[in-house]
């Protein structure tokens, strides 16, 4: 298995394996429009054999800081139909993600609307928003019904990705946003069919996966999961929860034959992280670790030694338009400028140069 040969992931063959992770970038303005200047951040990077899009947020509620872009007004759907008509006639593939914040956000960036969670449990600390650094509130709790309609938020969300040109969406099921804190039994202290046991923490993930797969093709479906990550204060520190939850998720939505599972774990080799490729049963895409940057020389090991079917970097794509070249011919990189990583304007974001031909 090589770095740079090809990979089928559902109705997709990437021309190699090297995939950009989902970056926040904050670029897109109040408004949640992607413009030019994200259109030309992406079309650089289109040699990656898969782009995945930063987090963009399924509604309103669902925007988990300032700048970031959207999937639901019809002028942040024509901003991404530029994003992916780029990136196509450069010959890439581009997912979008789907990410709803949960209760990692402030109705300052929300524009008013409620933060919400799985259970009236507050983060502990601050987010930038619009008016400055202010401490998160209690999300109001999720009811059954109203369950029903965050669902209704990630199928409108993937649908209207797919209409902007989207090759598919990734679930963002990562990071303590939304879908991480249903999981983890330190954000979700229900007592109904949505918590309690490690199988009803999964229930509401594995339906709205589904619920996405029926609507717009299993096939152009993937999910990021992050257990043990230990962020935003969703918390997994119980092992053996862990692999319950994560293996209750997972073998319900195996069935599914969906594109890909990405996992970010700091530890990609590990006997969980291998037990959740064996439960899911299809491609399997590796992070290393949030804060971690992955090598060189890491990817092609994690591909030599055949523990994942494709590796996805950040900062090296962030730095590096052309990393997909420089990594085969083990060139010089640039170096990321982390100042730049949530700034505005082009500094730090297309201004990297790319090696002469």
């Amino acid at each position: 298995m090589n770095l740079f040969s090809p990979l089928t992931v559902g109705a997709l063959e990437l021309r190699n394996r090297l995939v950009m992770a989902p970056l926040t970038r904050s670029r897109s303005g109040r408004s949640g429009v992607p413009g030019p200047l994200v259109t030309e951040h992406y079309r650089q990077r289109a040699s990656l054999g898969l782009i995945v899009s930063e987090g963009t947020y399924p509604s309103h509620a669902g925007q988990g800081f300032p700048g970031q872009p959207g999937l639901v007004t019809d002028e942040q759907l024509a901003g991404w139909s530029k994003v992916t008509q780029a990136v196509h006639e450069e010959g890439g593939r581009i997912f979008a993600q789907v990410m709803h914040a949960g209760r990692v956000t402030h109705e300052a960036i929300t524009g008013g609307f409620p933060v919400v969670g799985p259970s009236a449990i507050a983060i502990d600390g601050l987010t930038r928003t619009y008016e400055g650094k202010l401490a998160y509130p209690v999300p109001h709790e999720l009811s059954g019904d109203e369950l029903k309609g965050v669902i209704g938020e990630f199928v409108r969300a993937s649908r209207n990705a797919i209409t902007a040109g989207f090759d598919g969406v990734e679930l963002h099921g990562a990071n303590g946003y939304l879908l991480h804190e249903f999981l983890s039994p330190a954000s979700n202290e229900r007592n109904d069919g949505y918590g309690g046991s490690p199988e009803n923490r999964a229930r509401f993930v594995a339906e709205v996966v589904a619920a996405v797969a029926a609507e717009i093709g299993a096939e152009r479906v993937g999910i990021r999961v992050s257990p043990e990550h230990n962020i935003q204060g969703a918390l997994e520190t119980d092992a053996a929860d862990v692999r319950a939850t994560y293996a209750s998720l997972l073998k319900t939505i195996a069935p599914l034959n969906l594109a890909y599972l990405s996992i970010l774990h700091q530890d990609p080799t590990g006997s969980l992280v291998q037990d959740l490729r064996a439960w899911f049963a299809g491609p399997l895409l590796l992070n290393s670790g949030f804060g971690i940057v992955t090598t060189r020389d890491e990817a092609m090991a994690l591909m030599a030694d055949g523990h994942a079917d494709a590796v996805v970097v950040g900062r090296p794509a962030i730095a590096n338009p052309d990393l997909v070249r420089r990594w085969q011919e083990d060139l010089p990189l640039n170096a990321p400028d982390p100042l730049t990583f949530y700034t505005d304007g082009a500094a730090g974001y297309t201004d990297y140069p790319a090696l002469a031909s």
